[in-house]
């Protein structure tokens, strides 16, 4: 965040030293109402009440890093800007007047000395620790739970708007929207958007026309990612050439019935085997055998152990042993893991039962998705790790979610003045209430 920001954000919250608040011709300044903040084009704060002197001013206030800035940014010419009563600088390099020559009042913004040092040191901290760490260790913890319970909401409300996205696209049906949840979560982060685009690629009613041939399931999905297209002379093992070759020719036969258009092969990141994408694949078509019972049982889940049921799948037979058309591994049965279970119960089973809820009212599944949410282990990762290095404890899956979204909506964009801790330090460092 830029100089000019910053000096909005403190116009905005009055964080200034009221002493030092004197015009550049040395008139004091007293601010009744700072105005309301204009995100549009204009000045950026309408209908302030500012004494200036002795005389009551209502009007606009405009808001720069240099004076200059008047300038550059073209507002001499601009009848817009007729109405400021106030420009407030960091640097004021020359006087401002409007299109009839009037001059405009400048104010100084009177930082606290090391204010603006501290801002910065905040939003240009490289290290991997946050900005805020020395702060946070001396934070009463109640601060720190009010603000991770807010951003655990906010981040379980974004999947939920994205939800409503996917079942308007759907025309309402909470099969198909399920169905492209759940494939985007089988992405585990690395690979969700191109899971997500495959899901969206191969439609749930063609699927379920099939859901009784897993070797047409694999045929449809395998395809439809650009799996298939692979040199054969990379796959030395005779049956699995064979197999691969009843893949593409079931695959061209879907296209043609279907009236399939051709698309661009899907782009995945390499993973370990167990997280290989044929093999995120082989379980999604695992759940689709079934008639993906799970697109109309996930609404009636009520607990962890019953939604936990819902994948305890076998992979189909070829992928038990491969993780890839020609790639052996040692022999796996379970479809998935305990711990790839958990993050799909995290990122698509609870998020589906609370927008279920949401859009039918239903108080009942919003408390289970919550308390599920709050009884499963925490995600273990390297932002997890980050707060719980500067004390932060995480008991739950809501608690390393809401770490999720504080370090990517505010820490890694560096919006510390608008995460409510940033906000804390950097007023109470403003109005000098801190050494």
């Amino acid at each position: 965040m830029g100089s000019e920001m910053l000096l909005q954000y403190m116009w905005e919250y009055r964080l200034w030293d009221d002493s030092r608040c004197l015009t550049t011709d040395g008139r004091p300044v007293r601010v009744i109402d700072p105005g309301l903040r204009n995100t549009a084009d204009g000045p950026d704060f309408f209908n302030a009440k500012i004494y200036i002197g002795d005389r009551l001013w209502a009007g606009n206030v405009e808001i720069h890093t240099r004076a200059t800035d008047w300038h550059r940014h073209g507002h001499d010419g601009d009848r817009a800007y007729d109405t400021v009563i106030l420009h407030v600088v960091a640097d004021s390099d020359c006087h401002v007047s409007r299109p009839d020559g009037s001059a405009i009042p400048q104010l100084i913004m009177p930082y606290v000395p090391d204010f603006r040092e501290r801002y910065l040191a905040m939003v240009n901290n490289t290290a991997h620790t946050p900005a805020c760490a020395r702060e946070i260790e001396a934070l009463p913890s109640i601060h720190v739970t009010e603000w991770l319970t807010a951003l655990g909401f906010d981040r379980l409300y974004a999947k939920v708007e994205r939800i409503d996205r996917w079942l308007e696209a759907n025309d309402g049906d909470w099969q198909a929207t399920a169905y492209v949840a759940l494939a985007r979560a089988l992405g585990f982060g690395t690979n969700s958007d191109a899971f997500e685009r495959l899901a969206r690629s191969m439609p749930l009613r063609i699927l379920l026309k099939h859901r009784d041939d897993i070797h047409m399931l694999e045929a449809a999905l395998y395809g439809r990612a650009g799996l298939l297209d692979i040199d054969l002379d990379d796959v030395t093992d005779p049956d699995d050439a064979y197999y691969l070759e009843r893949l593409r020719a079931d695959y061209r036969f879907i296209c043609a019935k279907y009236s399939l258009a051709p698309v661009e092969a899907l782009q995945f990141r390499t993973t370990r085997p167990a997280n290989a994408p044929h093999r995120r694949i082989a379980a999604l078509i695992a759940l689709l055998s079934d008639g993906f019972s799970f697109g109309r049982r996930f609404s009636h889940i009520d607990s962890e152990r019953s939604a936990r049921a819902i994948f305890d799948l076998r992979l189909p037979a070829y992928w038990i042993d491969h993780y890839g058309f020609g790639r052996r591994s040692a022999s796996v049965n379970r479809a998935l893991s305990a711990d790839s279970v958990t993050s799909l119960l995290i990122n698509a089973v609870i998020p589906l039962m609370y927008a279920y809820g949401v859009n039918y009212g239903n108080e009942r599944t919003l408390d289970a998705a919550v308390d599920m949410l709050q009884t499963l282990p925490p995600e273990t990762n390297f932002i997890t790790r980050i707060f719980k290095g500067v004390g932060i404890k995480c008991p739950d899956a809501f608690t390393s979610q809401a770490m999720v979204e504080l370090h990517n909506s505010y820490c890694s964009q560096r919006k510390c003045i608008y995460c409510r801790l940033g906000r804390r330090f950097l007023t109470a460092k403003a109005m000098g209430l801190e050494s």
